[in-house]
């Protein structure tokens, strides 16, 4: 059974910065794209970053370019949203979810195929 477990949300101050994971159980990486997605509360669920099954295929949101940097670890089946620079704005629930689908990797939450429970993030000072 496939699973995703997100961990290391919390609270950080603005211009901070917190790494977020995604651990996925029951499949490899390298069948997967996967993605990160956000949601804060009264709004609809927003593609943040996502990588390909090849891991070669980044994408991100115009919102967090620059700040946000998605990577995997293929061998703990892992992949990383890095937030730097967060804005009181980034607060939301984070989510990750997968998506079997080879070359690119897609931000649109309609593709996804799994999804994990997901972990609180707040900026706040």
């Amino acid at each position: 059974q496939l699973q995703l477990v997100e961990s290391g949300g919390g609270l950080v101050h603005p211009g901070g910065s917190l790494r977020i994971s995604c651990v996925g159980s029951g499949f490899t990486l390298e069948d997967y794209a996967i993605g990160w997605f956000r949601q804060a509360p009264g709004k609809e669920r927003e593609g943040v970053a996502c990588i390909s099954a090849s891991g070669i295929s980044r994408n991100y949101a115009d919102s967090v370019k620059g700040r946000f940097t998605i990577s995997r670890d293929t061998a703990k089946n892992t992949v990383y949203l890095q937030m730097n620079s967060l804005k009181p704005e980034d607060t939301a629930v984070y989510y990750c979810a997968a998506e079997r689908v080879r070359g690119l990797c897609h931000r649109q939450a309609a593709k996804q195929d799994y999804w994990g429970q997901g972990t609180q993030v707040s900026v706040s000072s």
